[in-house]
């Protein structure tokens, strides 16, 4: 590997910085949004869901937490600001939405919190990191959640990771005795009550984790408070029966941390590293998003992002394994490996593995850097490939597909224009899910109560044009209805 080299680009990589990028953006008579086009390719029977993406890089006005349908559409798009994890979790046993925002770092980390809303799109619960932290541009911060990880558990805690720069001994890898790295820790908090549950550090496991075997190179640069050395790559927390399972990127490998913080094994994507025999199929590098499926005391199964590549150096196609993980003999064999043949896909940061449904057993893999996502079916076949940048310009640290259901507490938006005794109107309802036709009244003042129905107009995407003829009032009513159900509307002046 290109070891010395792979700590600048991969951060320029995660920090994404604007680039040139000619990706077509779509816009609103109704909405003042500018969401990037989606362009979806169906090549088969795909699971009913949205696509969530949180796209940086492109242009400031297209950074945002954005849902689409499986078409295309735009759904719904967030407030403008840098966004990861977007997508639907369970929280007291009911779907919400949680996703990060906050400040990227350009070494590839960031601080900000955590937000969750409800169906209406009302955040309920905002988590937060505070703390005796040192960044490295020196700013003191409300909240050093970092984005690469904010998971919703079973007992209503939120797993997050985060990075502090720490000074420390490096002679043992070529540097300094007083230079400064970066510590991987991770916390388990309360939702609720934002109290810290839990909270653990690789640096105060050393021994279990030596920094010799980190594949992160130094560099000549790095080893300040302004450039720490970047050993560990904390980027997923999964929960376990007795402890978690983190996945460190530049290890190559997923440690099972007991709840007593001991380090009890190590499964490496490379043969014979660590505590487990892998099968060739499933060997792994730069990984992201491990995830745990049938866990006994037995085995378990693990899911996981294999990135293969680096900013430097091309390896193998970025494929979406399934291990299956014997306790027992401390072997591991690979259950599926998900590559589109017909488009083989180089990620070389970032990205996100997704076991959709354990009935279908669909797949939906967020491809990070590279701006594409694609769910692939059983037999591993891609179904559905979508893209929403330019490549290597753009990207997304994950992406998922859910089904989701929301109406907005906001009303909806429409615009209408006069012409004679007629007028054009464009309707739109950001992140509204639930209703398929507008129903269009008149008005004869804003807080009028007396309204004559006029037409109805079928949904179309996430804006709808229509036209009323023999207009004799100064206002219209717009309804959003599922069949002639109303769930919202707004009164407007036909100008």
């Amino acid at each position: 590997m290109a070891r010395g080299l792979l700590t600048t680009a991969s951060t320029l990589l995660l920090s994404m910085r604007a680039l040139a990028d000619d990706w077509p953006f779509m816009t609103f008579q109704s909405a003042q949004i500018n969401p990037p086009k989606m362009e979806v390719k169906k090549t088969g029977t795909t699971d009913p869901g949205y696509i969530f993406v949180g796209p940086r890089g492109n242009q400031p006005e297209g950074i945002a937490a954005l849902i689409y349908d499986d078409d295309g559409n735009l759904v719904y798009q967030g407030p403008t600001e840098v966004t990861a994890n977007f997508k639907v979790q369970k929280y007291a046993n009911e779907d919400v939405i949680t996703f990060w925002a906050g400040n990227m770092m350009d070494l590839g980390f960031g601080y900000g919190t955590v937000h969750i809303l409800d169906n209406t799109y009302r955040e309920i619960y905002t988590v937060t990191l505070p703390g005796d932290f040192v960044s490295p541009d020196g700013v003191a911060r409300d909240s050093y959640i970092d984005l690469h990880e904010s998971h919703v558990t079973t007992r209503n805690t939120l797993l997050v990771t985060a990075y502090n720069v720490t000074q420390f001994d490096l002679t043992a890898i070529g540097g300094k005795v007083d230079d400064y790295m970066l510590d991987a820790m991770f916390y388990e908090i309360d939702i609720a009550t934002n109290e810290i549950v839990y909270s653990w550090s690789a640096l105060e496991h050393i021994q279990a984790i030596p920094l010799e075997q980190s594949k992160q190179g130094l560099g000549e640069d790095y080893g300040t408070v302004e450039k720490p050395w970047d050993a560990y790559h904390i980027n997923s927390v999964e929960l376990m029966d007795e402890g978690y399972i983190i996945s460190l990127r530049h290890y190559w490998s997923g440690y099972y941390v007991h709840r007593n913080g001991t380090v009890m094994w190590r499964l490496s994507g490379e043969r014979d590293v660590g505590d487990f025999q892998i099968d060739d199929a499933g060997i792994f590098s730069w990984q992201h998003d491990i995830r745990v499926y049938n866990q006994t005391s037995e085995g378990m199964t693990i899911d996981l992002f294999n990135n293969a590549n680096t900013p430097t150096e091309t390896v193998a196609p970025t494929t979406g394994l399934s291990l299956a993980v014997d306790l027992v003999n401390r072997k591991v064999t690979t259950l599926r490996t998900m590559n589109d043949g017909e488009d083989v896909i180089h990620s070389v940061s970032q990205g996100s593995y997704q076991l959709m449904s354990e009935q279908t057993n669909h797949v939906f893999l967020g491809y990070g850097s590279i701006t594409k996502v694609k769910e692939f079916d059983a037999n591993n076949n891609a179904v559905l490939t979508a893209q929403f940048g330019e490549e290597n310009a753009v990207a997304s640290y994950r992406a998922y597909k859910f089904q989701w259901r929301a109406t907005p507490f906001w009303p909806p938006t429409v615009v209408a224009k006069r012409s004679s005794n007629s007028a054009t109107l464009h309707m739109s309802w950001n992140g509204a899910t639930e209703y398929d036709n507008w129903a269009i009244y008149t008005a004869s003042s804003p807080d009028s109560m007396e309204h004559t129905f006029i037409t109805s107009v079928k949904r179309t995407g996430f804006e709808t044009a229509g036209d009323v003829r023999n207009l004799r009032t100064p206002y219209l009513q717009v309804v959003a209805r599922k069949g002639n159900v109303p769930l919202g509307s707004t009164v407007v002046p036909v100008a």
